[in-house]
């Protein structure tokens, strides 16, 4: 929790939710930048198809790290709404409930990785040019999903404390790590987009460490004794509970854009790399709202479990208007200069030109994403993770990937054509949420009156 006169449970809104949401940009704007480096540095020392190889590889890796982000959440909902409530046992029983869950995940879904990469690959409609190398990219940053997955249970444990500094400090590891691993494996040895996934894995594996040993060294607020671990199966099936709709959801978007993408995969090797551009630089665009959406996730739970309704939901207004802020900013970079945002990632003209055209369709999704995110992090941190899961699914499912797929079979269509998709779903999204935000409301409302 902040320290000072306004914190998360008192005083002013808006100054410990933006001391809280600073360092979670920062944690994005350095994950968003780690995932991207890859691009950058194989799209310098290589050619268009480890670009492509990398641009799909990466966010086939995404998806899955979506489901793990989102399953976390549960994590950070409970160890909020508990810190809150001042129930150091519980809290103590959720993170030995997220060790033992969280293990198994990993294990898991590394293995499924390492197996069914080629077929993934197919089903995604890589350019033929390009499937080896995504295969090899996919496999290797499998094997190192363990790490991966540890970091962001982690990073959900101190989120839940009210803590997003460490979070910022394991990541900054993670990212000249990679970094310097990516300069040196695909720069040096030319191992290309192979390179480019053994620096991700080795990046990850650092930063779990170091993050561990700050554990022990600094100690959590609570104690967590071997007792509490053996008796936390119940704090599994809580995480669960909450953070399983979220990951779902997050997985169903994440497969609606691999749908899309595949769709885009078939028009060509060209059309290939710009969308994988397009996607990368979303996370850089969109850092704001989804910085407040796990800053409101926080800081509704923990509102919420000190029985202080009104200010959760005077968090979310300060959320919006701050993110909205800065959508009008990236809207018009994405409107108006998208080849320049384009050519951090590409030199070819040809690609660069295709993911202008397409961001210029996708951009007024900047300008509605800043509201669809603040009432997420709002309905995480109230526990209503059952309704986030449904409105994804109907505007990934119901909308953007029908549209999609009508617009790229319209004749003589263009990227800016398709890319209209994504912010007729993200109105979608908007109307669901804003009337489920209406009921909940009047709802938490009378029920905080009783």
């Amino acid at each position: 929790m902040p320290i000072g006169k306004d914190t998360i449970l008192q005083g002013r809104i808006f100054s410990p939710l933006l001391k809280f949401a600073i360092p979670l940009m920062l944690t994005i704007l350095l994950q968003a930048l780690y995932g991207a480096v890859d691009l950058i540095v194989v799209g310098k020392f290589g050619n268009t198809t480890s670009v492509s190889a990398v641009a799909n590889g990466s966010q086939i890796m995404q998806s899955i790290i979506q489901v793990i982000i989102g399953l976390s959440m549960g994590v950070t909902v409970l160890i909020g709404r508990f810190v809150g409530s001042k129930d150091d046992e519980s809290a103590a029983e959720t993170v030995g409930g997220a060790i033992k869950l969280f293990f198994i995940v990993g294990l898991v879904i590394s293995v499924i990785m390492a197996v069914l990469a080629p077929q993934i690959v197919v089903l995604m409609k890589v350019p033929a040019e390009a499937a080896e190398k995504t295969v090899q990219y996919v496999r290797i940053c499998g094997s190192g999903l363990i790490f991966i997955t540890a970091y962001n249970v982690i990073s959900a444990l101190f989120r839940g404390l009210g803590d997003s500094k460490s979070p910022l400090l394991f990541i900054s590891i993670a990212c000249v790590t990679n970094i310097v691993g990516d300069l040196v494996l695909c720069g040096v040895f030319k191992l290309d987009a192979t390179g480019a996934a053994i620096a991700t894995v080795l990046a990850q594996a650092v930063s779990v460490v170091f993050s561990i040993y700050k554990i022990r060294k600094d100690r959590l607020p609570f104690e967590i004794t071997k007792k509490k671990l053996l008796s936390s199966k119940g704090a599994s099936f809580r995480i669960l509970k909450i953070g399983g709709p979220i990951a779902l959801q997050d997985f169903c978007i994440s497969f609606s854009f691999l749908i899309i993408i595949a769709i885009m995969n078939s028009l060509g090797l060209v059309a290939s790399a710009s969308i994988g551009i397009s996607e990368k630089l979303f996370v850089f665009l969109a850092l704001v709202p989804i910085s407040f959406m796990y800053a409101l996730s926080a800081f509704v739970a923990q509102n919420v479990g000190a029985k202080q309704e009104d200010r959760a939901i005077k968090g979310l207004g300060a959320g919006m208007i701050a993110s909205f802020a800065f959508g009008i900013v990236t809207f018009s970079l994405t409107f108006f200069a998208g080849d320049v945002l384009a050519g951090f990632f590409e030199n070819d003209p040809i690609v660069i030109a295709a993911a202008q055209s397409y961001m210029r369709g996708t951009s007024a999704e900047f300008l509605l994403v800043p509201f669809v995110f603040c009432f997420l992090g709002y309905f995480n941190g109230i526990g209503k993770t059952n309704f986030v899961l449904i409105q994804g699914l109907l505007s990934s499912f119901a909308v953007r990937i029908p549209i999609s797929y009508y617009l790229s079979r319209l004749p003589n269509t263009d990227l800016f054509t398709i890319g209209l998709a994504v912010p007729i779903s993200t109105l979608s999204s908007i109307l669901i949420c804003a009337g489920y935000y209406v009921f909940v409301r009047k709802k938490r409302l009378e029920m905080h009156s009783l």
